[in-house]
């Protein structure tokens, strides 16, 4: 009878390691979730503080001059409100370019994999 006790103690065990080992394994993939979505959130971030520091006037990005922006505002200015449209494409495409999403599948969330099929075809209409 001792030896039945053993036997049914060792499966009791490893049932329970068993299970241990399945909580372990899923607390190491939300781990991996969790690293990555940081991962993207970082690169968003900086992404962002580019975009601000540029609205700002802190510093031009490097490779791109202020001057477009400038008379392309000036333009705005006196074209008026006729323009309002355009400026809201404008915008849209200014977004696009920076690498984020503007077409409704994915907007606003940076993009990762290069052109989106998506939003160029938003921007060609």
């Amino acid at each position: 009878m001792l030896m039945n006790d053993i036997f049914q103690r060792m499966e009791e065990l490893e049932a329970q390691l068993l299970h241990v080992q399945t909580e372990y394994g899923s607390l190491k993939y939300k781990i991996k979730e969790l690293l990555e979505q940081n991962q993207q959130l970082i690169i968003e971030n900086e992404q962002l503080r580019k975009v601000l520091k540029r609205e700002n006037g802190f510093a031009a990005p490097e490779g791109t001059s202020e001057e477009p922006a400038a008379s392309a505002g000036q333009a705005k200015e006196s074209s008026g409100a006729a323009h309002g449209v355009g400026e809201g494409y404008d915008n849209l495409a200014r977004l696009y370019h920076e690498g984020f999403h503007i077409c409704n599948v994915y907007y606003g969330h940076l993009r990762m994999e290069g052109d989106c099929l998506f939003c160029l075809s938003f921007l060609s209409k």
